[in-house]
């Protein structure tokens, strides 16, 4: 099983040799606080990754135009999570759909339809795909001080696929001797959300999937509110993705 995990994410060449654009680092710096706050080497690692991802991985409007803000976001959503693990990639993944709003379902976006969904891993015919709402997907990175960012829940249930279920036990990413805390965690944690006495975000009580999506969010987005609030579940998911945003 740990060998399907390295072949899902590894990949042993460095990205071509292109040069990041300067107005790409100045979108990055402008919208992307996790960037901001790297030492100069390590943005040049996350430059980098961002350029693999936009070589391997395609994004494409759906009736919508996409312009560099809109692919860096994404890419940036897709980095982020991953960057406690140099050398990994999304070999799961081949595009990335966004669309002009919320869509439902069966991927619907017009009027009159029942349309309340901002982000998915596609399935079935959508497999290796994944679906979000780009006004979402802006509202994550420009709004820094929420909990939420789309296209960060979205890429941490890609993650949390790659062991073959999308359960919220990410053991592609957690060493084995975390895995039992690690549940035991998640289970106080929901149940206080349920009782009301929790700030993490409702859905997360969903399921165990959404709950490890929605405190992933709260890490990358908020970490100084989240180890003030839950020092465990911050000391957890810094070990889960090999990342000290203390």
């Amino acid at each position: 099983m740990i060998a399907c995990w390295w072949w899902l994410f590894f990949k042993k060449k460095r990205p071509k040799a292109t040069t990041f654009p300067t107005p790409w680092r100045s979108i990055l710096s402008k919208k992307v606080a996790f960037y901001m706050e790297l030492s100069a080497g390590e943005k040049v690692r996350f430059e980098e990754s961002v350029l693999l991802f936009l070589d391997k991985v395609r994004i494409t409007g759906i009736d919508t135009d996409l312009n560099d803000t809109d692919k860096l976001l994404v890419a940036a959503s897709a980095v982020i999570p991953l960057f406690g693990f140099p050398g990994w990639r999304y070999r799961n993944l081949r595009e990335v759909l966004l669309y002009d709003g919320p869509f439902n379902q069966d991927y619907e976006t017009e009027q009159g339809k029942a349309r309340n969904i901002l982000g998915m891993v596609g399935s079935g015919s959508m497999n290796h795909m994944m679906i979000l709402s780009k006004p979402a997907l802006h509202q994550g990175f420009d709004q820094q001080r929420s909990h939420h960012n789309v296209g960060i829940h979205e890429f941490v249930h890609l993650l949390d696929k790659a062991d073959g279920a999308t359960d919220g036990h990410p053991e592609a990413l957690l060493p084995q001797p975390y895995l039992t805390p690690w549940l035991k965690l998640m289970h106080r944690e929901i149940a206080a959300i349920k009782a009301g006495r929790s700030d993490i975000n409702v859905y997360g009580s969903t399921n165990e999937a959404e709950f490890f999506s929605v405190v992933s969010e709260y890490f990358f987005q908020q970490p100084e509110r989240l180890e003030k609030n839950h020092p465990a579940l911050f000391n957890m998911l810094e070990k889960i993705f090999r990342q000290d945003l203390a």
